[in-house]
């Protein structure tokens, strides 16, 4: 199997303070593990490109696009260190550079796997993406690069159905804006509730399955309701390729939730989506990074999921 793994430097140039969990030091948690870990050799090393705004304005108004361009280009001439868009989710100056490499990542991920060079490709980006919504950003994400490429798949390539997978501790929010009134796209997700950011637990369309659940849930109870309720709606929606929104601080030593999945969880659920992808899509997956604060965790899991990826178990 042909792995990639798309990243590039200019991500790990956005940051929000000291302070702040969402750090570039997460990006290089990853690179450690990869190379302890002596799978990195086996996987097909790709630089980001930046997104065409284009791109982004296929999910997102282009009043929001223009706002993280216009803030972050402004910090860079008034020399002020930072634009605050809420409580948690902050501007620099590099912030616009980032965010571009991070939806063009999943953009070139999906044309590279939909031409066959590729089997499936992680996205090691960041700024995340599954809380911005069309018209907003928030919860330290800026752009939403799950829901930009599979809009991408289906626009300009011409897909029918896609499927989203988000296992991140929280909400998709962003993702589920996004897709809510169209069918094309199953979303399929689990998450800790009552948590940030406080939705999910509303009735949707069939097209949407979200799986709210407590906190201390731990591996064995997720495995339960991925085999219950997300592997019977994606066989019945057949995708033609999956999107993951790949968070991983679902993991017990995550303090952003208060989960209890470990390495073998993501593994297993990797499995399953490369299973259905299999049946369904010809293999064609691209997953994402969203969430993940633990930054030995995050490496750990994200070593788990690339093993199963690219077949190196």
């Amino acid at each position: 199997m042909t792995t990639a793994i798309y990243t590039h430097a200019d991500c790990q140039r956005h940051e929000m303070g000291d302070w702040h969990p969402e750090t570039p030091t997460r990006l290089q948690a990853i690179e450690d593990q990869l190379i302890s870990s002596r799978i990195d050799q086996f996987l097909d090393r790709r630089d980001a490109p930046l997104a065409d705004p284009a791109d982004l304005e296929r999910i997102h108004s282009a009043a929001a696009v223009d706002r993280i361009r216009e803030h972050s280009h402004a910090l860079g001439l008034s020399g002020e260190a930072y634009y605050s868009i809420d409580g948690d989710t902050l501007l620099n100056q590099h912030s616009w550079q980032a965010a571009l490499r991070a939806a063009g990542a999943a953009v070139a991920a999906t044309d590279a796997v939909l031409a066959g060079e590729l089997d499936n490709a992680f996205c090691s980006v960041r700024p995340p993406g599954h809380h911005a919504t069309p018209d907003k950003a928030m919860g330290f994400c800026l752009f939403n690069n799950v829901a930009i490429a599979a809009r991408h798949a289906m626009d300009v390539h011409g897909l029918e159905r896609v499927a989203v997978v988000d296992f991140d501790v929280h909400h998709g929010n962003g993702t589920e804006d996004a897709f809510a009134h169209d069918a094309r796209v199953l979303m399929v997700s689990f998450f800790q509730h009552p948590f940030y950011p406080f939705s999910g637990d509303a009735p949707t369309e069939g097209h949407i399955v979200n799986v709210p659940v407590p906190a201390f849930t731990d591996g064995n109870a997720v495995r339960r309701l991925v085999t219950e309720k997300w592997l019977p709606a994606l066989h019945a929606h057949r995708p033609q390729m999956i999107f993951i929104s790949a968070g991983f601080d679902a993991h017990r030593e995550d303090d952003m939730g208060q989960m209890g999945l470990v390495e073998a969880d993501y593994a297993w659920m990797t499995r399953q989506i490369m299973q259905v992808a299999k049946e369904h899509a010809r293999g064609r997956i691209v997953s994402c990074l969203e969430g993940g604060y633990n930054l030995s965790a995050l490496g750990r899991s994200v070593v788990a999921h690339l093993k199963v990826l690219a077949d190196l178990e």
